[in-house]
């Protein structure tokens, strides 16, 4: 079903924004960042005083209330800048999710307010070293003690981890139970035994930490169980990945762009021949594949936010689409901005090689695009009851009945 994109003055103003954020802040710092493997202090302080980070928080608890297409907006125009800052900014809705979709009123009027501000950053812990795809298959416990819950285990790619203030840390609360075994916590940054050991060093998104964070039985109050109720962590889990990826997907979307800016840039000037490279036929189709798959996935990625935003539920297949077809076109894009730099772009003198080492990440982290293909299938397996209607034009028995006989013939 077509979905009506509406993309509202508000939207369009924090757009702007971050716009304008990404070229003062973000992209003159870009090549800084990554090579110190540092965070953009400046960038993020910028977009908590333009109000970006209120962008997926509901008015009710001090956010805009924007809605995730105004979310994928803000994002793409960060990443397309650095698609590493893009991801520094996106992770803060990731975390913040669990909460908006699944908190109690109490844990939304008091974590959210300070997300929206820019005070508190917050970090998604799921992922486990033996815990990856299998996101039912988790080791990290949660059990109770009193008014208390006492927290064991370690977390693994933990994004912003150090950064982030709020951990929204998924446990198994019910070893016991197949279908309500895990729940959701908040941890704090600071709460004693709760430590961030491991520094990855990461082929690429370099200017935003990930991390293992290691949970040496941390005491938190049961008033931070997300929800207010055990065993809700898996449903809040794939919610939150449902709502998530049209971010990742915008990321992947801006990160697309950024490449294919730089790429048109330099076959405009590098000349060969003669002539500048961009009047050759074959860089040429190279330059109209990357924008027609570009633009192809900006549309998708913008169809299925505002899918969510008109709570046109279920929004699954719609998701792993935009995800896994926006971060293909990021990798293939990057590709073949590299193949138009040639020599050059093989070298980090130029900015195109660090985007084609950033856009690697976006087929792989929150759900590879082999999972996404694998979830797209499924919900098209199930919606097969709708197309009943035409199993009168599909001769089965009839093919059956031939290829019976033309087994027996030879």
């Amino acid at each position: 079903m077509p979905t009506n994109i509406v993309f509202s003055d508000l939207a369009l103003e924090l757009r702007d924004k971050a716009k304008e954020i990404a070229e003062k802040y973000v992209r003159p710092q870009a090549v800084k960042y990554d090579k110190a493997q540092e965070y953009n202090w400046d960038a993020a302080r910028a977009v908590a005083e333009a109000g970006l980070f209120k962008t997926f928080v509901p008015k009710e608890y001090g956010g805009h209330g924007a809605g995730v297409l105004a979310l994928a907006l803000v994002t793409e125009e960060l990443a397309r800048a650095d698609s590493g800052f893009g991801v520094a900014f996106a992770v803060n809705a990731l975390g913040s999710f669990p909460i908006i979709l699944g908190g109690t009123e109490e844990q939304k009027k008091e974590w959210l307010p300070k997300i929206a501000a820019g005070e508190k950053f917050v970090a998604f812990c799921l992922s486990e070293k033996f815990a990856g795809s299998d996101a039912s298959g988790l080791s990290v416990t949660a059990e109770l003690d009193g008014d208390e819950y006492v927290i064991c285990g370690e977390k693994k790619w933990t994004t912003n981890g150090g950064v982030a203030d709020y951990y929204s840390v998924f446990c198994v609360t019910d070893p016991t139970s197949k279908s309500r075994r895990i729940s959701a916590i908040l941890v704090e940054k600071g709460t004693p035994g709760f430590e961030v050991k491991k520094v990855e060093d990461k082929m690429g998104i370099r200017c935003v930490p990930v991390v293992e964070t290691h949970f040496d039985h941390v005491r938190v109050p049961r008033t931070n169980l997300i929800g207010g109720r055990e065993g809700l962590g898996f449903k809040h889990a794939m919610m939150t990945l449902d709502y998530a990826r049209p971010g990742v997907a915008a990321q992947a979307m801006g990160a697309a762009q950024g490449s294919l800016d730089l790429a048109l840039v330099y076959a405009n000037r590098r000349k060969q021949f003669g002539a500048p490279i961009s009047s050759f036929q074959m860089v040429q189709k190279m330059l109209a594949d990357m924008a027609m798959k570009t633009e192809a996935s900006r549309w998708l990625v913008y169809s299925c936010a505002a899918a969510v935003d008109n709570g046109e539920l279920p929004i699954s297949k719609r998701a792993a689409m935009a995800k896994c077809f926006a971060t293909d076109t990021a990798m293939e894009v990057a590709t073949e901005a590299v193949q138009i730099f040639g020599g050059y772009g093989f070298m980090e003198d130029y900015p195109i090689a660090k985007n084609f080492r950033d856009a690697k990440i976006l087929q792989i982290y929150e759900g590879t695009n082999q999972v996404q293909r694998m979830v797209i299938a499924r919900n098209l397996i199930k919606e097969v009851e709708s197309l009943r209607h035409l199993d009168q034009y599909i001769p089965f028995e009839e093919q059956a009945t031939y290829r019976d006989e033309e087994v027996t013939a030879r």
